[in-house]
């Protein structure tokens, strides 16, 4: 029989003292429970469809339909003719939302049909909902509640609050409506697992978010234990920090999987190529599925072989059950039946799909003749050199109208390394890709313009500026684009070749050698340092404000020596990246945590990858 190796004692040697992060799960589930059940009749279901994924990581249907819930319908329309008498809304406190419910009842009201309305607003009700069903004249109708979701455990070790409209949220338009949200999602952490000693983050999103979670905690009416303590660090981070992690190519299996075919609050929708049965399949992916937990950090180019060694291993397995079988030894078969064929079967099960992705993304990969040209592109633009080369390429594929996203992408990216692009070649690109993909993309390049993701030089413009609006421009402009200091200060980009992808011990192995995360670089240089000492030329090239903060731990005490003794909190680090989180950047943490004896949890807004980053941003497309 297989062994794998990569099960749960691989990945955290010291479960025992890991929080166990399920007990969010069984609390949002007691909660939902309890509010279904203040409507003790049969009653239909109408969710937010942006909640239905989440939602099925908490209670499936079954759980439903035992709590009352006779049918479920989605928010997607202002008529719902169908149903009971009894409606229950779950939905996301949004204008939109508030416009279809209220469009919904006084259909109902119009064709004469009587019901009683209940609205669950997640994670809390803002006022603006409230308003409108008051304009709309159906305030009276309803009675409101909140559904208190925050964060929704996706795996044993990550965390999300399942929004993705955080980032341009908060990030382009400033709405600061889900950093309560995030707050109470640090509070309430903290009251399950104990005071974390250890603060330190990252930006502006980051310092409002802690300020707001302090005084959260303040208005809290329950003193904490102050000897519970199962979470050593917490790392704010903002994705503005190091948004060019967020663009590279993930070449990790999680991450091309996410990439190809993408991973929503941890299902995944693998094709009918993949199945190999002529039907779509939708997996739930963590770590129950030990094949996948052994793949997922890998970089691709080490998983096909794993994978072929395993199915040798199943087959070996289903051997052994035929011989047991034509031996007539009935004993024998019953206990092989027992305790390995089940095992067999979900391994098989597991290796056909996994077998079956990876073929698809090389096949997908190899069918874009330019894929390879593509990489090494990224790569050179990474480094920094051969730039004419890599413009040649990107206008080459916009013209071809290949993947609006992609191509945005790699032009966000050549300007964020080279600080800003040269007048001639902003205009050029971005005229080249308006003519492709049409006009009505102005916009998006203004939001990009806007977050700094794809900038002109600041030159072009000091003729038209006072000087003091250039030195302004000037300062906001390296404190945002300083890519280059950076990559010399803490040795992002690796020389080619000296990188191992099949055993790596650095983290640029998740994108195929090429770069360090710096997102990833700045939090092993923090823990290491016990803050940012050392750091203060590095933090004025950052967006945003740096901040550590360390706690007095009373029930610590000091060794006989006067050494204040480890304790096994201060191995458990949680870093909560808002505005979302790619899977390369939690491979490489992961790896950093077996090299340095860290344990990490991972919290996020949403989890995102570059094309979702782009569209995110993009102005009323279909791409």
């Amino acid at each position: 029989m297989a062994s794998f190796s990569g099960g749960k004692q691989q990945s955290f040697p010291n479960q025992e003292k890991f929080p166990d992060l399920l007990e969010l799960k069984q609390l949002a589930k007691d909660h939902l429970v309890y509010l279904l059940q203040s409507i003790p009749e049969q009653k239909d279901l109408v969710i937010d469809p942006g909640l239905m994924r989440p939602l099925d990581r908490i209670a499936g249907a079954q759980l439903l339909k035992s709590h009352g819930v006779d049918k479920i319908f989605k928010l997607d329309a202002p008529k719902l003719e169908v149903g009971g008498d009894v409606r229950m809304f779950l939905i996301r406190p949004t204008v939109d939302n508030a416009k279809f419910i209220a469009g919904q009842i006084n259909w109902d009201k119009k064709m004469g049909r009587n019901r009683r309305y209940k609205i669950l607003f997640v994670p809390r009700k803002l006022y603006v909902c409230e308003m409108i069903l008051e304009e709309e004249g159906v305030f009276g109708d309803v009675t409101c509640d909140e559904f208190k979701l925050d964060l929704i455990p996706l795996d044993r070790d990550i965390l999300s609050l399942e929004l993705p409209d955080f980032f341009p949220g908060f990030f382009l338009e400033g709405d600061q409506t889900w950093l309560h949200t995030v707050a109470s999602s640090i509070v309430n952490l903290q009251s399950l697992f104990g005071t974390i000693p250890h603060v330190y983050y990252q930006g502006r999103c980051s310092q409002m978010v802690w300020e707001l979670a302090n005084r959260l905690e303040s208005l809290q009416d329950h003193p904490r234990d102050a000897n519970q303590k199962e979470i050593g660090h917490i790392f704010l981070m903002d994705r503005d920090v190091d948004y060019v992690s967020a663009l590279c190519t993930q070449t990790t299996y999680e991450g091309l999987v996410d990439e190809t075919f993408g991973i929503r609050s941890g299902y995944c929708e693998f094709t009918p190529e993949v199945t190999g049965t002529g039907k779509s399949l939708r997996l739930l992916l963590d770590y129950n599925d030990m094949i996948f937990e052994e793949i997922r950090s890998r970089h691709i180019s080490n998983v096909f072989g794993y994978l072929s060694t395993q199915a040798k291993f199943v087959q070996s397995g289903y051997e052994k059950g035929r011989s047991l079988g034509t031996s007539g030894d009935i004993r024998d078969m019953k206990q092989f039946v027992r305790n390995e064929l089940k095992d067999l079967k979900q391994q098989f099960k597991s290796l056909s799909i996994h077998i079956g992705a990876c073929e698809s993304i090389m096949n997908s990969k190899s069918k874009q003749l330019s894929f390879e040209e593509h990489l090494q592109t990224e790569h050179s633009i990474l480094e920094g050199v051969g730039t004419k080369d890599s413009i040649t390429f990107i206008e080459e594929e916009i013209d071809q109208q290949k993947s609006a996203t992609t191509t945005l992408r790699l032009m966000c990216l050549l300007s964020l390394t080279q600080n800003g692009l040269p007048t001639k070649d902003f205009r050029n690109l971005q005229t080249h890709y308006l003519h492709s993909h049409g006009h009505e993309q102005m916009l998006t390049f203004m939001n990009l313009r806007k977050l700094g993701l794809y900038t002109e030089q600041v030159t072009a413009e000091v003729s038209k500026m006072s000087v003091k609006d250039v030195k302004t421009k000037l300062a906001d402009k390296v404190k945002k684009t300083a890519f280059k200091g950076l990559c010399k200060k803490f040795n992002l980009i690796p020389k080619a070749g000296e990188v191992n992808l099949k055993n790596p011990d650095d983290m640029s192995f998740v994108y195929s050698g090429a770069y360090v995360p710096l997102s990833c670089k700045l939090i092993e240089q923090v823990l290491a340092r016990g803050g940012w000492a050392g750091l203060d030329d590095v933090s004025k090239q950052l967006p945003g404000t740096s901040y550590a903060e360390h706690k007095v731990l009373s029930a610590r005490g000091t060794a006989g020596n006067g050494v204040v003794p480890e304790m096994p909190c201060d191995k458990i680090v949680l870093v909560y990246f808002l505005g979302g989180i790619t899977f390369a950047e939690i491979a490489a943490l992961k790896l950093l945590g077996k090299m340095k004896g860290y344990q990490f949890i991972f919290a996020t807004t949403s989890i995102i990858n570059g094309d979702e980053l782009i569209k995110s941003v993009m102005d009323n497309t279909t791409y």
